[in-house]
């Protein structure tokens, strides 16, 4: 990637941004993370995050370094980046049931309420918004988005990992991008 192009991992909580930041690393891409949240139960490889990101709205400045790296973003956040760059955007799809499932539990292991929004509200809310990010990113001339299966990533690590570095038109390592996909964290089954 050259450095006038911003790497992104995108989709839903619980979606697989975390693996797929791992498998890009491996394959041979610069991250932009700062480890303010470490490894747990619920990503025990860990989250690959850089906090900045949650302040987009109101700091942009962590974009000028970022040229030339991948950066893991919460698909809600994707409307702050400015259109002023490019952006590069693996976005995450995983199956519903398994992505609540997977929310539900890290939520309970937190002793956070599970309660609050039933599994299908939270699911069609969660439609509605991935119709209108996805609508939108279709529109943005300064984003080249590539849509990635969590569920498809698992059963062909290897022919996922040669259609990503097809699309950052990279000589990634798709060898060892496969072999950093983990099965064994592949806990909450559709």
């Amino acid at each position: 990637m050259d450095q006038e192009t911003i790497g992104i991992v995108s989709g839903l909580p619980r979606s697989g941004t975390s693996m797929m930041m791992r498998m890009l690393q491996a394959g041979g891409l610069e991250l932009l993370t700062d480890d303010v949240r470490t490894a747990d139960r619920d990503n025990p490889r860990g989250y690959y995050e850089f906090e900045r990101v949650k302040q987009i709205e109101h700091d942009q400045s962590w974009l000028e370094e970022a040229g030339g790296k991948v950066v893991k973003m919460i698909s809600q956040l994707l409307q702050e980046l400015p259109a002023e760059y490019r952006y590069k955007v693996v976005f995450m799809r995983r199956e519903m049931d398994e992505l609540l499932a997977s929310q539900r539990k890290m939520l309970e292991r937190r002793g956070e309420p599970v309660d609050r929004i039933t599994d299908p509200r939270m699911a069609e809310l969660f439609r509605q918004h991935l119709e209108r990010v996805e609508a939108w990113l279709g529109r943005q001339p300064c984003f080249d988005v590539i849509y990635v299966s969590y569920n498809r990533v698992l059963a062909g690590p290897l022919d996922q990992a040669r259609r990503i570095d097809g699309f950052f038109a990279e000589d990634l390592d798709v060898a060892a991008m496969a072999n950093a996909v983990d099965r064994s964290l592949y806990r909450q089954r559709g």
